[in-house]
C-alpha cells in the first residue's frame, strides 16, 4: 500500500475520533499551565505584528487565539470539524477578527512556498503517517528566516516496545488515535535533515518527564 493511499485511509477515522471527543477536550484544563504559558512565552519572542502565522492541528484553538494579538493574521487549520466549530465559538466569543479557522487535514493543505513567517505544530507531529513530509512541507511554506515551533510527544524514549502493541489494538477499537512512535533524537535529526537549524530545545519537568512534550523552536536560513 503506497503512503498516499495510508494516508487518505487514515484521516478519515482520524478525523472521527477527535470530532467524539472534541467537546470533552475543549472542557479539560491544561496539564501543565506552568509549562502550556511558557511555551506561550517562548513563541511571542520570535513573532512580530507585521507577521503570517500557520498553526496546523490547532485543536480548539486556544493557542492561535492566545497569540492572535502579537501578529498581523493567523491561518489555525484541523481536521476536525467539530474541534474547528468549537475554535470558531471561542474566536466570536473573545471579539478575535484576525484568527481564521480551517478544517483540514496537514496532508491535504497546501500554500505557495514562503507563504508564513512563522508555523506552530503543537502536539501533532507524532499524530502524522508522515512527520518528514510534514517537515518538508513547513520548511517550504516559510519565508527564508522564517521559525517552525513544535511541541511533540516522543515515546520512543519511553514505553516504545509497549506502545507498538497497544497503540494498534487502541487505534483498531477507536480508543486511539494514530500515533507515531520515535525518539527526540529522530525528531531533532527530521528537522536538521529538511534544514533547519535548532535554536531552542526544551522539554518541561525532569529526565523522568518522558511523556511531556518536546518543545523546539527550529529557523530556516535567511
Amino acid at each position: 500500500m503506497s503512503a498516499v493511499e495510508q494516508s487518505t485511509m487514515a484521516s478519515p477515522r482520524s478525523a472521527r475520533f477527535w470530532d467524539r471527543i472534541a467537546e470533552g477536550y475543549a472542557q479539560k484544563p491544561v496539564a501543565d499551565e506552568a509549562a502550556y504559558q511558557e511555551k506561550l512565552r517562548i513563541t511571542r519572542e520570535h513573532l512580530r505584528p507585521d507577521m503570517e502565522l500557520l498553526e496546523f492541528g490547532c485543536g480548539t484553538g486556544s493557542t492561535a487565539l492566545a497569540h492572535a494579538p502579537f501578529v498581523k493574521h493567523i491561518l489555525a487549520t484541523d481536521l476536525s470539524s467539530n474541534m474547528i466549530e468549537i475554535a470558531e465559538r471561542k474566536a466570536e466569543a473573545a471579539n478575535v477578527s484576525n484568527v481564521q479557522f480551517r478544517r483540514t487535514a496537514f496532508d491535504d493543505f497546501d500554500a505557495p512556498d514562503g507563504s508564513y513567517d512563522a508555523v506552530l505544530g503543537l502536539s501533532i507531529l507524532h499524530l502524522l503517517r508522515d512527520r518528514d513530509a510534514a517537515i518538508a512541507k513547513v520548511h517550504r511554506m516559510l519565508k527564508p528566516g522564517g521559525v517552525f515551533v513544535s511541541s511533540t510527544v516522543c515515546l520512543g524514549d519511553s514505553i516504545a516496545f509497549l506502545f507498538r502493541y497497544v497503540g494498534p489494538i487502541g487505534r483498531l477499537l477507536g480508543l486511539m488515535p494514530l500515533v507515531r512512535v520515535f525518539t527526540r533524537q529522530d525528531l531533532e535529526r527530521s528537522l536538521t535533515a529538511n534544514g533547519f537549524s535548532i535554536e531552542h530545545a526544551w522539554q518541561p519537568g525532569n529526565e523522568k518527564s518522558k511523556f511531556k512534550g518536546v518543545f523546539i523552536v527550529a529557523r530556516k536560513p535567511a
